[in-house]
């Protein structure tokens, strides 16, 4: 009896060994470089930067806009399936120039900072069709420079939902609302929607192309952000992921081209 005692508690402590060791081998899962933001958490105690720079180039009636920023987003897992969040397009660079006048200008400083919280509301399961989904609830504060601050304070809330499908196909779907300011400080609500569709070739690597409403409002109030998107992820390791984006502007109040390279780790 006492040998079948030790028995079981020895295939028990095997079984929880081998239950840690694969949760520990769970690749790394990002919000980047596409738009629609993983349905995924990072986990309770566990920290997750990702890193990037980024570039864009803009020429519309004769004004030539080329600008660098450094995408960053921090993640703190404060339970399993709630994080925080603080993001920010970090240190800015723009150059203008004029090709009416000749006259040029540069500008450099900080971009806003955001800070928000994520929460993973449901598993997918593959047999019902079920999505994996979140919430994310965050706030743009106007925290920036001069040149690159917002006007006040900006909430937004999106919901993403993620579908996995046979053939390592998957698509994510992220509607939400943003609650913005104009420049003579009335208020607007702009809409959010984006699709993206990703297939995984390997183990390592994944593909995607995307179409993303990241601000959708009337003219009065900016006008829409849309832009189709193509990009790469490409895994390091479980905790370091690589990754690359293009993004070209399809409409008049979008940039008309932009590109991004990151890196991703988890601690």
């Amino acid at each position: 009896m006492k040998k079948n005692t030790l028995a079981y508690t020895a295939a028990a402590c095997l079984l929880a060994a081998f239950a840690c060791h694969a949760a520990a081998d769970e690749p790394i899962a990002t919000d980047r470089p596409d738009f629609v933001e993983s349905s995924d958490t990072v986990g309770k105690n566990r920290l997750q930067i990702e890193t990037s720079v980024a570039f864009e180039r803009n020429d519309a009636e004769g004004i030539k806009v080329r600008s660098r920023s450094t995408p960053t987003l921090v993640r703190w897992g404060v339970g399993e399936d709630w994080e925080l969040r603080l993001e920010t397009d970090g240190f800015m660079r723009e150059q203008t120039r004029d090709r009416n006048t000749g006259l040029s200008d540069k500008a450099t400083g900080f971009s806003d900072t955001a800070i928000g919280i994520k929460w993973h509301t449901m598993d997918a399961d593959e047999k019902t069709g079920r999505p994996s989904m979140a919430w994310l609830f965050h706030a743009d504060l106007n925290t920036g420079t001069r040149e690159f601050r917002g006007a006040g304070l900006r909430p937004s809330v999106r919901a993403t939902a993620e579908w996995e499908l046979a053939g390592e196909w998957s698509v994510g779907v992220m509607p939400g609302l943003m609650f913005d300011k104009r420049d003579d400080g009335k208020r607007f609500t702009a809409g959010i929607f984006a699709v993206t569709v990703g297939k995984g070739w390997t183990d390592r690597l994944r593909t995607f192309v995307e179409l993303s409403g990241q601000s959708l409002a009337a003219k009065k109030n900016g006008g829409s952000f849309v832009t189709f998107d193509a990009g790469a992820v490409y895994l390091l390791t479980n905790d370091t992921q690589v990754d690359f984006a293009i993004s070209k502007g399809l409409n008049d109040e979008t940039t008309d081209f932009s590109w991004t390279v990151g890196f991703s780790v988890r601690f």
